[in-house]
């Protein structure tokens, strides 16, 4: 008996400034997307750069693509002239493949992340709805997620006969929406794909150096073309003129889809169906609370993310093994939704509550691994590590959900707290006694939060007797309302 498969559909949200895709798999919140018109991403962008640097210690080169940052090249990313290579082999020296001042036409593999600049590539990859054209490679891949070894063999044979057909030294990857395609439609999205290669070349000839040469697809019509698949019943959008445009780009490229597209024109907010704004909410969040009653931690920074699994409220009905087993068993399904709702990437570090059977270890990864199945960002997960902690990880190409919708604490810098009041009135008396030392005055006057103000009343009202006797000086409190609850002034009088 095979797990029936889950019934998904697209919600996009349109404003002005901003567009929207989530995606839903049986009405629960999987995917989200964003995308702004003052901060698009660049990710499968191509253009015409200029090399400004070549760094043999690293054997990278900083390319100058007309953005505010260089962006990054690495050897092993760089195509060798007439090789037909596809990368796989060890990379020569850098120096023997870019110079300084040279142009070269690259595709953003990463936006810039942080304060690092692009990651590029010169293996040019074009998407389409079934194909992904390789310009610089060879032969035929096909995705790993079409299971089915008959219907592998044959897109691969179909393929192989339309590329000897025209003998042309470029390559193919086989997308998962190729499942099924027929050999007329396979030949229709290639011939469509060396269309558009041939139009970039001609574009990048003419083009000046450090500009744009071809840009990807915006938001509405990338998800008609890398988030549908066959479980998809829907898409829903609230945009007239958006689905307008979608319409009509399906009825040119993909007419199977044109039947779900749905114009939402309801009074409700099209992301108020399923809770799909709170959730949203939610995923900005570091906890996140499972039903049993357990909950788990998200930590991103900028080196790895780390999750804490914790029992919380949950006291199970058998033992203690049992109870920590169906905690881990929930919270790797919650992990394995999270990471992709929050487009989590990178190194992530998953901490298990300790298990001591061998058999509950290895359900709790299969579950894990089962909640990925359907990722589109490729991952990997290595076995529990000696520690008992889970090292995997996921390929990130775009900045996470809360990079995109959220910016470090002024205050704060980003640490995520502040000085405890406790804390405060301690530094107020290290403060009053600096300035004593250093200067004549009758009376200090301590500007400081309710709650510091309060604390210095109650609990620390004999420490700060303690110190105005020390002093010889009276010491005079007063809460500021627009005071943040760790800044204080000391006021000479």
């Amino acid at each position: 008996m095979t797990e029936e498969s889950p019934k998904e559909e697209i919600l996009i949200n349109v404003t002005p400034r901003e567009v929207r895709a989530a995606l839903l798999e049986n009405g629960i919140l999987q995917e989200v997307t964003i995308e702004r018109a003052a901060r698009r991403g660049i990710t499968s962008n191509i253009y015409k750069g200029k090399v400004s640097r070549v760094l043999p210690g690293m054997q990278a080169a900083f390319i100058d693509i007309g953005l505010e940052r260089t962006a990054f090249l690495h050897a092993s990313d760089i195509a060798k002239t007439n090789s037909g290579s596809t990368g796989a082999e060890q990379a020569p020296d850098i120096k023997d493949l870019v110079r300084e001042g040279q142009d070269v036409l690259v595709q953003v593999l990463k936006d810039p992340l942080g304060t690092k600049g692009a990651r590029l590539t010169t293996f040019i990859t074009l998407p389409s709805r079934f194909l992904v054209l390789l310009p610089m490679g060879s032969g035929v891949g096909i995705s790993a997620r079409i299971e089915d070894g008959s219907e592998r063999d044959r897109l691969r044979a179909d393929l192989e006969d339309i590329l000897a057909e025209d003998k042309r030294p470029d390559g193919v990857i086989v997308r998962t929406a190729a499942e099924g395609a027929s050999r007329d439609a396979l030949r229709a999205d290639l011939a469509f794909l060396r269309k558009l290669w041939s139009a970039i070349q001609v574009q990048c000839s003419k083009a000046r150096v450090k500009t744009l040469v071809h840009e990807d697809l915006p938001l509405p019509i990338r998800v008609l073309r890398d988030m549908v698949t066959s479980d998809v019943e829907r898409i829903l959008v609230d945009s007239a003129p958006d689905f307008e445009k979608m319409k009509t780009f399906t009825e040119s490229f993909l007419p199977e889809l044109t039947p779900m597209l749905e114009h939402y024109q309801h009074r409700r907010p099209i992301f108020d169906l399923h809770g799909t704004e709170d959730e949203i909410k939610k995923a900005l969040g570091r906890s996140v609370s499972m039903k049993s009653g357990g909950y788990v931690i998200f930590d991103q920074t900028e080196a790895m993310t780390t999750v804490d699994v914790n029992t919380g409220g949950f006291v199970g009905h058998r033992n203690l093994e049992e109870t920590i087993f169906r905690t881990n068993l929930e919270a790797a399904v919650t992990i394995g939704r999270q990471l992709r709702l929050r487009n989590l990437g990178g190194i992530i570090i998953i901490d298990f509550i300790d298990m001591e059977e061998e058999d509950h270890r290895l359900r709790v990864m299969q579950v894990l691994e089962q909640s990925l199945t359907r990722d589109h960002a490729r991952h990997q997960i290595m076995p529990v590590s000696p520690l008992g902690l889970v090292e995997m990880t996921r390929k990130r190409t775009r900045e996470s959900l809360g990079h995109v919708l959220c910016e470090d604490c002024d205050h704060c810098d980003g640490r995520g707290f502040i000085m405890a009041p406790a804390t405060v009135c301690f530094e107020i008396f290290r403060e009053v006694i600096r300035q004593h030392r250093q200067f004549e005055f009758d009376e200090a006057l301590v500007l400081a939060h309710q709650d510091v103000i309060e604390l210095l009343l109650d609990d620390e009202a004999n420490t700060l007797a303690e110190i105005e006797s020390q002093i010889g000086r009276s010491i005079r409190l007063q809460p500021e309302s627009l005071y943040l609850k760790d800044q204080f002034d000391v006021v000479l009088i």
